[in-house]
């Protein structure tokens, strides 16, 4: 699965896997591991500080345009 994360004109798509937990009777599932955040929080920071090349380390990068 894909996460998308914008920031000021730029989305990176970022590779995550979903745990499913067959158990889980609290509701939460499915959920990302704490590596999979903590990708998504670098690659979120590289972007707001316009590190293309740190965030397309973690997934691709696009820069959005407004069409109308």
């Amino acid at each position: 699965m894909t996460r998308l994360v914008e920031e000021d004109g730029l989305v990176a798509r970022v590779p995550v896997e979903l745990i499913y937990e067959p158990d889980d009777r609290t509701g939460w599932g499915p959920y990302l591991s704490a590596a999979d955040a903590l990708k998504l929080d670098e690659v979120r920071q590289a972007l707001r500080r316009r590190d293309i090349v740190g965030a397309a380390q973690h997934g691709d990068v696009f820069e959005m345009t407004r069409v109308s």
